[in-house]
This record gives C-alpha cells, structure tokens and sequence, in this order.
C-alpha cells in the first residue's frame, strides 16, 4: 500500500462506530489505546507478585535463622512449623520455585509485555499518525493470549508438587525430568504451556507493530522523521520475531522430552529417573543454545522501547534536540543486529571451543560500541539543556546511570577468561539486574509518569513521583551494587543459605544489608501503586499536551477517540525534536507545523538535523 493510498484510506476517511458496550469497551476492546492499558495494568500485578516473590527468598538470604512462621498464612505447606517450637521455616524446595518463577515474571510478563506492549500499543498508532493498529483483531488477541499466558504461571503456583523450581533459564535435565525435583512436575509442564502462549502473543503484537510503522504512517511521516521511540518499538518488534520462534521450538523439544521419550537434551540418565525408558544420544548444551539465541536479544527486546521511550523523555525535558539523531537511529540498528551474534557468552563454561569462545568474546566487547554511543548522546542532549526535572526526566536520567554502571561490568563477563570464574555467582545476579532489570524498569516508570496523561487524561502525583524516584534509586543500588563484591568473592547465586560455608560467613553483613534495602525498595513500589489508582480517578485533569512535546500523540484530543483524531490526521513537515528552535518564538515547534514556505505539496523541504 503507498503512502498517499494509505493516508487516504485512514485519514480523510470520517470513522463512525457503532455504540460500545461495557464488554466492547473495556474487555475485548480492539482500540489501542484501551489495548496498552490492559498491558499496563496486567503488568503492574504481575511485577508486584514478582516483586513479593523477592521479598520472601531475599528475607531467607539476609536472614537465614528467621522465623517465618508468619508466612504460613499465605504460603501454607511451603512454610514448615515444628509443632513443638513453633518455628517456622521456608521450604528449600520452594525457595528455588521462587526464584524461577520470579525471574520468569520479571524478564517476559513485566518487562517485555508490561513494557513493550503497553508502549507500543500506545505510541505507534499516536506517533506514526494512524487510526489504530494494522490489525485491531490481532492487536486484542494478542493481549488476550498474553493474558492467558498470565494466568497459567499464576495457576501453577498452586499446583501440589509446587511450581517449576529448575531456575529461570529452565536448563535441562531438571527441567526435562519430571522427577528430578518436586517442581520439575506438573508445575514444569505448565511453565511450558504458559510460555507457549506468551510467544504467540509476542510474535501477533510483533507482525502488528511491524506492519503498522512500514504501511500506516501519515503523510509527511518519513522514517528520518519518525522519533525514536518508533525506530525502538520497530526494532524490538524485529527481534522478537525472529528470535521468539527459537524458543518455541526449543521448548517444544522439551515437551518432547518430558511427556514422549525423546532424548534431543538427556543422555545417560538412571533409568530409575527417566520411568524405565533408556535416553541416549542428547545434549542439555543444545537446549542452551537455542533458549540463549532468544536469551539475548530477549536483553534488547526488553531494554530497546526503555532507550526509546528516554531518548523522548529526555530531549522533551532538556527542551533541546536529541543529540546525534541518525548517529542514534545507526547505533539501534547495530544492536538489533549483533544482539543475534552474541549468545554463546553465556556458555563460556560449557566446555566450547576456546577459539569458538573467543569469537563470541570480540563481539560481545562490539556491542558496547553503540551502547557507548547512545549513552554519549543522551549526556551529550542533557548538557547545557533547560532541564525540567519532572518524574519522569529522573527516572530517564537513572536509566542512564544503571545503563553505565551495568555495562561496564559487562565488559568482566564478556571476557571469556574471567567469566569462567564468576559465572554462577552474585556478579552475574548483580550485572544483569541493574543493565537489564533496574535499567529496563526505570525507563518503563519514566514511559509511564509520562504518558500518564495522554492513558488516563490525568496528573499522576509530582510529589509523590519524587518520593518514589528516590527511593527505588537508592534501593537498587543498595541492592545490586554490594552484590558485585559478594561475587567477586566466589559466593554462589541461587543458593538457599550459604551458612553452611564458613568462608562466606563475613558477608552475612552485607547479604542483611541487601534484604533492607529490598524491603525498601519495595515499599517505594506502594508508594507509585496508591499513585497511579489514586490519579486514575482523582488526579489533576492533564491539559493536551502538557509536557509542550513535538510529537503527533499530543495533537490528538484529551478525550480518547477510537480513530485517535476528529477529522483529518495532521500532516508531519518536520522531525520531532525542533526544540529551542532560534526561528520560532516559542521552545517547542510541533511535527505538524510547517516550515516558512512549506505546503502539501513540497514535501520535500527539509530543515537538516543540529547535530548539537
């Protein structure tokens, strides 16, 4: 479909609907916007049994002597009380249930769904200047299937034998034996089961988000000038399509192996084991290799749309154009592509060839490159700006923080020679939560204070907003950074206590110190949950475009339309960060202003990129 057709079957065309019901409305809704919201809030209560999930394994770690008997209530037979004494204990079996399915929480429900669905299904029709996704239909399945995909992990937290225990990157032969451990049973099964419709639902929201950027975008709308948030969001779409498919197909080897006696990850196990079937000839490594293929572009799938979403968040508030624009788009672009070439970096111990891990170790070290360069761009677009420091500018500014303190320590894991000695302990927990999990959350929060208004026509809380900024800040360098040096120090991750270990005896200062910090890091995550259902209802009413942004989404109506405009959509004549332009006389100078001279018709003109 060209461009013109295209904006003539969705632009000029006056959209009527038939009356909605409660049901079309706000259950099986096809708008997108009401789609994002479902995302969102989906997310939010997926993150907070995540979140509860690390409080209870993170009050085992700090405190190992601990009385739990007040967890009973809640948890019940995972919480062992001697009948004598009273004294309650957690269930070690258990504790490793925790800590898989809170992994599995936080890196598929939360920060790919939560995130790069709530935002693309926001931002892409809004931004692009198109009535709604390629495809509605598609768009709500999508969700629903995500939805589903939520409620069987939540399902299988109560299954009898308890819910899938073999850690996050479910490895075989634990996860592949249904005996191996009390949660590689039912629980395992539908740990599979949930992921399978979770991958689905990613690749329908993928083809959708896809579709829509390369075929609906308005007249005038170029890709040199769409903001980056488009060019993440369409990345990301990218990369989950092609590396999603491998997990489907590497856990569907899986179920093979669980339910009809194939062996493509065991060989040699006791027959005892496997139910008197003999296995033979397999490779737990292979599984490795095809869930790490989507494992690490699972770490940009997650961190793209935060990148995108910051680098509007802050050139918004620097009121200053985005620093190195193209030089930005390129470095997207290289990370889309070499996050494909680099899994085998979490196998460095898996016994691979030194020359096949040195290879993988040069473009591991690569990927730093533009990660480098959006880091200098960002600093570069904040220097000298007239910075508003809104909420959503500080937990812009903290991704930026947790992206540089993360990748550096990347750069140790990334050496093959080092790596062997610090996989598999805290270094690792350590790194990848602050680059990945506290930076990819802060970039989700910052998304979220943002378009706040433009989701709920309401003010979050400044207030409020500051204090949750400051807290969840501090927490999560409390928490992950002392965990570099317990690393360092050989302790082992996904322990149950490591008091039975003299030698680690002298952190058990620091392990306590880290339980605080996450408690408080938890009561901050309160703070912006009464926020955020508070303001839905009772906050300030948001005016149309509040943060004087340049974007499309904020020429649309405060009132949401399934259509998103009244009448024509606005034509594009210029790229999204004309901020302080010295020609106007106002800061901010909007996408669907036309240059001095500029028509319909000359579309052409273009006003070249600052580069400062």
């Amino acid at each position: 479909m060209s461009h013109d057709h295209s904006h003539e079957a969705h632009g000029h065309a006056h959209v009527h609907h038939h009356e909605e019901n409660f049901i079309t409305k706000y259950v099986f809704s096809q708008d997108h916007k009401m789609i994002a919201k479902q995302f969102l809030i989906t997310g939010i209560v997926m993150g907070v049994l995540g979140m509860l999930m690390s409080m209870v394994f993170r009050l085992q770690l700090g405190f190992p002597d601990m009385d739990m008997a007040f967890l009973k209530p809640f948890l019940g037979k995972w919480i062992s009380v001697d009948d004598t004494t009273g004294f309650g204990k957690l269930d070690p079996n258990f504790y490793l249930a925790l800590i898989t399915i809170h992994g599995t929480i936080m890196v598929f429900f939360v920060l790919t769904a939560g995130l790069s669905g709530t935002f693309s299904n926001l931002l892409i029709p809004l931004q692009c200047g198109a009535r709604d996704m390629a495809s509605p239909f598609l768009n709500m399945l999508s969700y629903w299937f995500f939805f589903l995909s939520s409620l069987v992990m939540f399902c299988s937290l109560f299954v009898e034998d308890g819910p899938a225990s073999p850690g996050w990157t479910v490895y075989p032969p634990l996860s592949a034996l249904p005996k191996a451990l009390p949660g590689s049973g039912t629980g395992m099964t539908l740990w599979l089961i949930s992921m399978i419709f979770f991958i689905v639902s990613a690749l329908l929201g993928g083809m959708n988000y896809i579709t829509t950027v390369l075929n609906m975008r308005t007249k005038g709308m170029k890709m040199s000038r769409m903001p980056l948030t488009i060019w993440a969001f369409l990345l990301t779409a990218v990369l989950g399509l092609l590396s999603f498919p491998v997990l489907f197909g590497g856990s569907l080897l899986l179920v093979m192996d669980r339910s009809f006696g194939t062996s493509f990850y065991l060989s040699d196990i006791p027959v005892e084991l496997t139910g008197g079937i003999e296995r033979t000839g397999g490779s737990p490594v292979l599984f490795q290799h095809l869930f790490w293929f989507l494992g690490h572009p699972e770490v940009y799938i997650i961190l793209m749309p935060a990148l995108g979403i910051t680098s509007e968040v802050i050139a918004t508030n620097s009121r200053k154009p985005i620093f190195g624009y193209r030089a930005m788009i390129i470095s997207l672009l290289g990370i889309a592509f070499l996050s494909f070439i680099v899994w085998a970096h979490h196998m460095f111990i898996t016994g691979m060839n030194p020359f096949l891990g040195s290879v993988f170790m040069v473009t591991t070290l690569i990927i730093a490159v533009p990660s480098a360069v959006k880091t200098f761009n960002y600093l570069t677009t904040l220097w000298r700006g007239n910075i508003q420091f809104t909420p959503a500018m500080m937990f812009a500014i903290g991704l930026v923080s947790f992206f540089i303190a993360g990748g550096l320590t990347g750069i140790f894991l990334g050496n093959a020679a080092l790596d062997i000695n610090l996989h598999d302990t805290y270094f690792v927990v350590a790194h990848f939560h602050i680059v990945m999990g506290s930076a990819a959350i802060f970039g989700m929060f910052s998304g979220i204070y943002h378009w706040f208004p433009k989701l709920f026509r309401r003010h979050m809380n400044k207030a409020a907003g500051y204090v949750h900024f400051w807290l969840t800040f501090i927490s999560a360098y409390g928490v992950f950074f002392p965990m570099h040096f317990i690393g360092l120090a050989g302790v082992p991750r996904r322990y149950y206590a490591n008091t039975a270990y003299e030698s680690f005896d002298v952190w058990m200062d620091v392990n306590q110190f880290i339980t605080i910090c996450a408690l408080l890091g938890g009561l901050a995550q309160v703070i912006f949950l009464i926020n955020f259902f508070y303001s839905i209802r009772k906050g300030r009413k948001s005016e149309q475009n509040p943060w004087k942004s340049n974007t499309l989404e904020w020429t649309a109506p405060v009132e949401h339309l399934h259509g998103n405009w009244p009448g024509e959509i606005p034509t594009v004549y210029r790229w999204p960060y004309d901020y302080s332009n010295p020609n106007y006389t106002e800061d901010f100078v909007p996408q669907n202003v036309p240059h001095e001279g500029q028509t319909d018709e000359n579309q052409e003109f273009e006003h070249p990129h600052p580069t400062t």
